[in-house]
């Protein structure tokens, strides 16, 4: 005996008169029991979730800044490090009523003897070994366009283990999505690139942060003042 069941799945495409026998047939012609259009069912439903789930796992969302309550993990890693150094950066939420970001404030003075720079960084325990890039939705305005992300891992989030920079340009003005190679960040030590350092362990990053630099061993030279608002910061496949 087999039970009749009234339903129609306009998303499916499939009414129960489809697939379900009246009281009295038999499941001959093709036609199914219920149990098995219940099965179907499950399975077409998992197949959804499954299918939803892998286009997430294309990018990860690393801060939001759009919804965050702090930015507190957030500290200061200027060339006040040093005795000569006169920079100066924070980090703070801008919070209006109809939006809300970070604002990366940074003053910028660069000294002769070779300090200058101002940044701010966060210690993290990120596994980014499944992704290619980080991507930036930002917008620059100021006295400086030219910015680094700084990344270092195993722990290793301090002198005198070397960091891991990629510098990037930003427009003035408008907000733009940036995406920075994870191949692409080189081994740097106060400045300067280093040729015999391992590569960046992208399975391990314990510190991210970002600088404005004031181009003391570059051809292009910063100073003043200047601000990189920002929504968010994503792992990208």
């Amino acid at each position: 005996m087999f039970i009749h069941i009234n339903f129609e799945d306009k998303g499916l495409g499939f009414t129960s008169r489809d697939v379900v026998p009246r009281k009295g047939r038999c499941c001959s012609g093709g036609e199914m029991p219920v149990i098995a259009v219940i099965i179907g069912l499950f399975l077409a439903v998992m197949f959804t979730v499954s299918t939803v789930g892998a286009a997430d796992v294309d990018e990860q969302m690393l801060f939001d800044f759009t919804s965050r309550p702090s930015v507190d993990d957030w500290i200061e890693q200027s060339d006040t490090i040093r005795t000569v150094g006169m920079s100066k950066a924070v980090l703070v939420l801008q919070k209006t009523q109809v939006f809300q970001r970070a604002v990366f404030f940074a003053l910028l003075n660069p000294q002769p003897n070779g300090a200058g720079f101002a940044g701010m960084r966060v210690l993290t325990a990120l596994d980014l070994s499944p992704y290619s890039q980080i991507r930036l939705r930002v917008r620059a305005q100021g006295n400086s366009s030219g910015y680094k992300m700084v990344l270092r891992h195993k722990g290793e989030d301090d002198e005198p283990y070397p960091t891991y920079e990629q510098f990037f340009q930003v427009h003035q003005g408008a907000f733009e999505d940036l995406s920075l190679p994870l191949s692409q960040f080189i081994p740097y030590y106060r400045g300067r690139p280093l040729n015999s350092s391992e590569p960046l362990d992208q399975s391990n990053i314990t510190s991210m942060g970002l600088q404005v630099y004031g181009g003391v061993y570059l051809s292009t030279k910063q100073a003043g003042p200047s601000t990189l608002e920002m929504d968010w910061i994503k792992a990208i496949k």
